[in-house]
């Protein structure tokens, strides 16, 4: 990464004003406390991308593991739906009228 590189959104640039300021702005007795609390979101963010990552994998395996299943269901669905259709059409009885017997 050169120096036009960008984090977060923001160059290196634009970090180091920001840092800059901060040095300014905050005194010195609170940097301490500054640094554990930077340090502290820096853990959480992380944490939290590590969860979001794991999840999508694992919705991305989930997924990949029910599409054969689904395509399993689909056909076994169009099997039965076939033979129903089939059966259907022996079953129906012919339009023709029926004779009239004669008695005799």
């Amino acid at each position: 990464m050169g120096w036009g590189a960008r984090m977060f959104g923001i160059s290196w640039a634009e970090f180091f004003v920001i840092l800059l300021v901060a040095v300014i702005v905050i005194p010195v007795r609170y940097w301490p406390d500054v640094a554990r609390f930077l340090a502290r979101a820096v853990k959480m963010v992380r944490g939290v991308i590590w969860k979001i990552t794991d999840a999508s994998e694992q919705l991305r395996d989930q997924i990949d593991m029910e599409q054969p299943i689904n395509d399993l269901i689909n056909t076994a669905r169009q099997d039965v739906m076939e033979t129903i259709r089939s059966s259907h059409k022996q079953a129906q009885p012919s339009k023709r009228k029926p004779k009239a017997r004669v008695k005799k």
